[in-house]
């Protein structure tokens, strides 16, 4: 009995083991990739799991001897079978491996032609080739995708979606296809799944939080357009006044060959009547901003180079509607930068000789720098490398133009598209008309220059433009001969243009090579005339920036350096603390203190000085040669006599503020030299 209950369990196994194999095989046939990838990773298991185990035969001695032949004879049967499918598994394997290794190079290639047809906008081809692709290799994700996004240029939005699917079946983390599912939902007007999609996205790589934040606010400016299309629908169809006249004035719009006064007078009512955000939508939906386009006798007007009165007019009067139908309706802003009249035409309204059509351009530009999307939609759109220039030439203005220009342009530094647009003529154009307006503080408005100066400052943490700014000596001469102005005038206007100076300065230490010799020339001209300018500079982290440029070493370099920190240093307590964090144990400026230079020794003597208030700052030079040095410069021969004085006063100081270093005084019998410098501590 026991020997048939053997045999029966071992016949039980086998059939387990065959039905496993069974079920293994048809995995492998599967057409759905996620099937047939996890049968053939329990296929290679297999395998790996049989030779481990021939291993272990060979290696231990095996007891043959034999207690139940009939079970060993099943058990051996068994094994005889299994051993052999498996072997053909194996052979299998192989074949197949070269099977995919040869449908991918010809999957790669129709990929390759389908991206080609792509490229030249022949979707339908396209379309073919991938799906070419997908018949050799089913589980191949890039052919998915690409697919998906040729459905989406055919506007076959559930076709992408359902491929985009069946890439996420061969990689979960694919970006590409939730970035491709999200807009077909989008354009399908499934925003929830759209958001689902681009939350994928951020969870997968949160490094991707631009491209989540754009595909996001695409979401809510298509949902917002879309409720707002509907509520005025409503409007329309209850009957509401206010909504009809929107339609009905610009059917009188549309009416061609008038006189010009007629559109006038009709654009005038049809920006009186937009009060809110229903009729700006009743605007767009009605075709209003098609008015150049379909009416000759506007657009003739509108793009006229020489505009007469009734022109200006025009022009003038659709500025307006345009402010009045754009103001916090992003789509509407979207949608009048896609027509190429006004597209065109916006740089030369803006630099237009005519005072109110610069006014008012000013105005509809500036709805569009206020807010993130506004300013992508600009820079999306219009080459704005002319308009730094032209906005810079407003600092001219004497009006109201120059603060809104200055508000433009500063707005529109958020954007890094913007800087790098600026790199293509800043050294042509701008930076000529920059040193121009620098040497004009007394003829142009100083409040606008001030911060065109700064602008410039926050154009300067890009580095092409930093090295550009670098190598326009006439901006250096300029700077300085501002700052010579400001030191001869003093008025508080003046010091709005001075401290503008300081930032610029302070944003070209970013650098490491001459500019920084540069700034710090100007700096050293700036800071003694303006505790304020101190401060700032000191908020700005000069302190540190000077260590880290005297630690590189140079003449000019030290000279320039250490004359700013003691300028830094004479009237600032944060600027003595910075230096004390930033020089351990002062080894900069004992290095300058051995200097040839006299002046440098000088000011760095300064320095030292006053540094020593800080706590724990004397203490810190008690291993240090301090003494000997400050005190061969005190009694020395040194020509300046504020060197001598300088070391007196340094030397002084540090035995007031730690008296272990009379020990060392003494030992040098410079007692009486201290004495002497004594007058100096106490007239400090």
């Amino acid at each position: 009995m026991l020997a048939d209950r053997e045999q029966e369990e071992a016949f039980q196994r086998f059939l387990r083991r065959v039905d496993d194999i069974a079920e293994l095989v048809q995995g492998l046939n599967s057409t759905d990739p996620g099937v047939k990838e996890k049968a053939t990773a329990e296929a290679e298991k297999r395998l790996h799991d049989q030779e481990n185990s021939k291993e272990e035969e060979s290696k231990t001695v095996v007891d043959r001897t034999v207690i139940n032949t009939q079970a060993s004879d099943v058990a051996n049967a068994e094994a005889v079978n299994a051993d052999g499918f498996l072997a053909i598994l194996e052979k299998d394997a192989k074949e197949r491996a070269k099977r995919r290794k040869r449908n991918e190079h010809l999957a790669n290639a129709l990929k390759e032609k389908g991206n080609d047809a792509f490229r030249k906008g022949d979707y339908v081809i396209a379309i073919q080739r991938y799906t070419e692709g997908l018949e050799i290799l089913k589980d191949k994700q890039e052919l998915y995708t690409n697919r998906a996004q040729a459905y989406l240029k055919m506007q076959e939005y559930e076709k992408a979606i359902n491929d985009c699917e069946w890439a996420l079946k061969c990689n979960e983390k694919c970006i590409k296809a939730y970035f491709l599912m999200g807009k077909a939902h989008l354009a399908l007007k499934h925003f929830n799944e759209s958001r689902q999609c681009y939350e994928k996205i951020l969870q997968i790589d949160p490094q991707k939080e631009s491209l989540f934040k754009d595909c996001m606010n695409e979401v809510n400016l298509e949902e917002k357009r879309m409720k707002d299309e509907e509520r005025a629908m409503k409007e329309v169809e209850s009957g509401k006044l206010a909504a009809l006249s929107i339609k009905e004035l610009l059917q009188k719009l549309d009416r061609p060959d008038q006189n010009i006064l007629y559109y006038i007078g009709g654009i005038r009512l049809l920006t009186g009547a937009i009060k809110d955000c229903t009729e700006q939508t009743l605007f767009r939906t009605n075709n209003g901003f098609s008015i150049l386009k379909d009416n000759e006798v506007l657009r003739r007007g509108f793009c006229a180079e020489r505009k007469n009165a009734a022109e200006v007019d025009l022009s003038v009067s659709l500025l307006f509607l345009w402010q009045a139908v754009c103001t916090g309706n992003e789509e509407n802003q979207r949608l009048l930068l896609t027509y190429p009249d006004v597209n065109a035409q916006l740089p030369k309204l803006l630099s237009s000789g005519v005072l109110e059509i610069q006014k008012q351009t000013l105005a509809l530009i500036s709805l569009y720098s206020e807010n993130e999307n506004g300013r992508r939609l600009l820079v999306r759109h219009q080459d704005l490398t002319k308009w730094l220039q032209i906005l810079m030439m407003l600092v001219n203005s004497t009006d109201a133009r120059a603060s809104s220009a200055m508000n433009i342009l500063s707005n529109l530094t958020e954007e890094e598209r913007f800087k790098t647009q600026c790199r293509l003529m800043l050294s042509t154009s701008v930076l000529p008309l920059f040193a121009q307006l620098l040497t004009s503080v007394k003829l142009v408005n100083q409040a606008a220059l001030a911060r065109c100066i700064g602008i410039m400052g926050n154009l300067c943490a890009d580095v092409v433009i930093r090295m550009q700014m670098a190598k326009c000596k006439e901006c250096w001469q300029a700077c300085l001969k501002l700052v010579d102005e400001c030191f001869d005038v003093g008025t508080p206007k003046y010091q709005e243009c001075l401290f503008a100076v300081l930032g610029l300065m302070m944003n070209l230490l970013l650098e490491s090579n001459g500019i920084i010799q540069r700034a710090i020339g100007v700096l050293s001209r700036i800071l003694p005339a303006s505790l304020s300018a101190v401060e700032e500079a000191v908020k700005g982290g000069v302190v540190k920036k000077m260590i880290k440029f005297l630690k590189a070493g140079g003449q000019i370099a030290s000279n320039y350096g250490i004359k700013t920190l003691s300028i830094c240093t004479r009237s600032n307590r944060q600027a003595q603390e910075d230096l004390v964090k930033s020089d351990k144990k002062f080894s900069v400026l004992m290095k300058l203190l051995e200097s040839e230079n006299e002046i440098i020794v000088g000011n760095a003597a300064f320095c030292l000085g006053q540094c020593l208030v800080v706590p724990g700052a004397a203490t810190s030079l008690l291993n240090s040669n301090v003494v000997m040095i400050l005190l061969k410069h005190a009694g020395g021969d040194a020509t300046r006599t504020s060197v001598q004085e300088n070391a007196a006063i340094a030397l002084g100081k540090l035995c007031v503020a730690e008296p272990r270093h009379i020990v060392q005084l003494r030992k040098l019998n410079g007692l009486a030299i201290l004495n002497s410098s004594m007058k100096y501590v106490h007239s400090t």
